[in-house]
C-alpha cells in the first residue's frame, strides 16, 4: 500500500467528488481514480459507491475512513516523536559497571561529578566484566566502569576506545577475625594445613587480575579453594561468615575493616594495586555523555 492512497481517499471522503478531490491533490482525475481503485484492490472491497452523486462511502469505506485518519495522524506525528526519543536518549547516560564498583565507589563518584555536571538520568547496568565489555562493543552503553591492571588487559584496551583513570583501589586478602582479633584464615608459606580460599570464577574481571598477578605465586603456598563466585560481594559475605580468605577490593570492605568485621589475612606484598577506569568509545557523540567525560577528566 502507498501512503499517498490514504491521503487521496481522505480527500475524496471530504469532497465526495473525484474531480474536486483530484484538484485538491494536484493530480489529474484519471490518475487519482486509479489510485483510489488500487487502494480498494489492496483492501479487497469497494470503499466508494460511485453510483451516486456526490460519491458516498460504503460501509467498509466509513470504517476505513477512521482507520486512514488515525494512520495519517500517527505518521504526521512521527518526526516530533522521533525527535523526543532522540533527545531523551541524548540525556540518558547508559553505564555498565562491574558489581564491586557499583555498590560503593560509583555512588560516591557520581556525587563528585554532580558538583560540576548536572545529570538528569543515569541507567546503570551492573554485571561481570565480560558482559560489560560486550555491552560496550555492541554500542548499548556510553561508559564501562571497571577495575584494571596492566597485567590483565581488558577487551576494551584497544584503539577503538578511550580510557580514563578515575580512582585507585587495592585487591587485598581479608578474613574474618578470631576471638583474639587475628585472621581466622591466614596466608603463610609455612602453614601446616591448607588455608581455605574463596576464589573467583573465570568470568570475573577481578578473577582475571588475580590470576594474572598472583596465580603462580599462590601455587607455592598451601591453599585450598573451597568456594568460587564471580561476584566480589558474594565472596565478601562468605568471608564475613568465616568460610575462608578472600581477595576483595578495599573500596568494598573498608567499612568492614574499620569495624573489625574483617582483617588483613597476610602481609602487604600479597595485595594487588588496582586502577579504577572509565571506558568510552573513541567516536562517542551526544552532549550529555561528552559532558560527563569532560567532568570526569576535570575531577581526576
Amino acid at each position: 500500500m502507498n501512503f499517498i492512497w490514504l491521503e487521496d481517499f481522505l480527500a475524496l471522503a471530504q469532497t465526495g467528488h473525484f474531480s474536486r478531490a483530484a484538484e485538491d491533490r494536484c493530480s489529474s482525475q484519471p490518475a487519482f481514480s486509479r489510485r483510489i481503485r488500487s487502494l480498494e484492490e489492496w483492501i479487497g472491497t469497494d470503499l466508494v459507491d460511485r453510483s451516486s452523486q456526490p460519491a458516498r462511502l460504503t460501509a467498509a469505506g466509513e470504517w476505513f475512513k477512521g482507520v486512514a485518519e488515525n494512520l495519517v495522524g500517527q505518521i504526521a506525528r512521527l518526526p516530533d516523536e522521533a525527535k523526543q526519543v532522540a533527545e531523551t536518549q541524548a540525556v540518558t547516560l547508559r553505564m555498565a559497571s562491574t558489581h564491586g564498583l557499583s555498590f560503593v565507589f560509583l555512588p560516591r563518584w557520581l556525587r563528585q561529578i554532580e558538583s560540576s555536571f548536572a545529570m538528569e538520568r543515569v541507567e546503570l547496568l551492573s554485571d561481570v566484566l565480560s558482559r560489560c565489555e560486550i555491552l560496550m562493543q555492541q554500542g548499548k552503553v556510553h561508559f564501562v566502569l571497571t577495575h584494571a591492571h596492566p597485567r590483565a588487559p581488558s577487551a576494551l584496551d584497544t584503539d577503538n576506545y578511550g580510557t580514563l583513570k578515575i580512582g585507585s583501589d587495592e585487591l587485598m586478602a581479608v578474613s574474618r577475625p578470631n576471638d583474639r582479633g587475628q585472621p581466622l584464615h591466614a596466608l603463610a608459606a609455612d602453614n601446616k594445613s591448607p588455608t581455605s580460599v574463596l576464589g573467583y570464577t573465570d568470568e570475573s574481571g577481578l578473577g582475571r587480575i588475580f590470576e594474572a598477578v598472583l596465580g603462580k605465586r599462590l601455587k607455592a603456598v598451601p591453599t585450598q579453594v573451597v568456594f568460587k563466585a564471580h561476584l566480589a560481594s558474594v565472596l565478601r559475605t562468605m568471608a564475613l561468615d568465616g568460610r575462608g580468605l578472600a581477595w576483595l577490593p578495599k573500596t568494598l570492605v573498608e567499612e568492614d575493616l574499620a569495624a573489625g568485621r574483617l582483617v588483613s589475612a597476610c602481609q602487604g606484598e600479597w595485595n594487588v594495586p588496582l586502577d579504577i577506569r572509565l571506558y568510552r568509545e573513541k567516536n562517542m557523540t551526544g552532549q550529555a555523555p561528552l559532558a560527563l567525560w569532560s567532568a570526569a577528566e576535570s575531577k581526576r
